[in-house]
């Protein structure tokens, strides 16, 4: 089963991209993020015309998450559980065989201050969703399931997933909480697919549209699959498909990808 992440910023902006990478690559299953419709407003017609059952989760304008795949999908959660007044499209969950997949677009967070230099509303709400995610995660592993929570995460985990660590200090990104956060989750004993096969540093999934970032390989690694033990003992391969990005109109970030057995 070969699973990949992809904030596509926009599938019905984008959906020419979506619909030529899903012919090309061919995922069993895609975990996609910022779709930026409702779920009436997906475009259910071209997707399920490549060959993809579809499970949405979607907000107008901002936000919005989906899974294809070539399989059914049985959807268990459209929100991530832990706090019933958040209305933020951000999450979605469904068994699709034996695997559970999770499409996950967690908060940006930034700007992290407010003009007063405290923590930000939106930053505040960043460490409060991953604590939550921690938190499901931690119930998941009690299911003993093989499970791949991919998506967004709007954090790089080190350094050496950013271009210019100095610059983006304060930033949600590499704050020292947002990367507690994201280690604590791993630390329930997950594993990030794309890092068993690749360990060195500068190897990204996004870049800005600004100042030249994709041609200057400015770029930053935010996306990521994370697995549980019994999914880990499965994997395969991984990698992050760069091509995307170099199209016409590409979304700003580019596939994920990882292959079970």
């Amino acid at each position: 089963m070969k699973i990949a992440t992809w904030n596509v910023n926009s599938v019905k902006a984008r959906l020419p991209r979506v619909l030529e990478w899903l012919a090309e690559f061919q995922p069993d299953v895609a975990l996609l993020q910022e779709i930026k419709c409702v779920d009436e407003g997906f475009p259910a017609l071209e997707i399920g015309d490549a060959g993809y059952n579809i499970a949405t989760s979607g907000q107008k304008t901002y936000n919005g998450v989906a899974i294809l795949s070539k399989h059914p999908i049985d959807v268990e959660r459209t929100s991530l559980p832990g706090d019933d007044g958040d209305e933020q499209a951000r999450y979605i969950e469904a068994l699709i065989g034996d695997v559970r997949v999770a499409s996950i677009y967690l908060p940006n967070g930034n700007p992290t201050r407010d003009e007063a230099g405290n923590d930000s509303e939106k930053y505040l709400y960043k460490l409060a969703w991953m604590d939550r995610l921690r938190a499901h995660a931690a119930e998941l592993l009690k299911t003993e399931d093989s499970f791949v929570l991919g998506g967004d995460y709007n954090i790089c985990p080190t350094d050496g997933d950013v271009y210019n660590p100095e610059g983006f200090a304060d930033d949600a990104l590499c704050r020292p909480e947002s990367r507690t956060r994201f280690r604590a989750i791993m630390n329930l004993g997950l594993t990030n697919a794309f890092r068993v096969f690749e360990s060195a540093p500068g190897r990204y999934s996004y870049w800005d549209y600004k100042a030249g970032a994709w041609q200057k390989d400015n770029g930053v690694l935010i996306d990521h699959l994370l697995l549980s033990p019994q999914a880990a003992d499965r994997l395969k391969d991984a990698g992050i498909d760069r091509k995307p990005r170099g199209k016409e109109k590409a979304s700003d970030h580019t596939p994920v990808w990882c292959q079970l057995g």
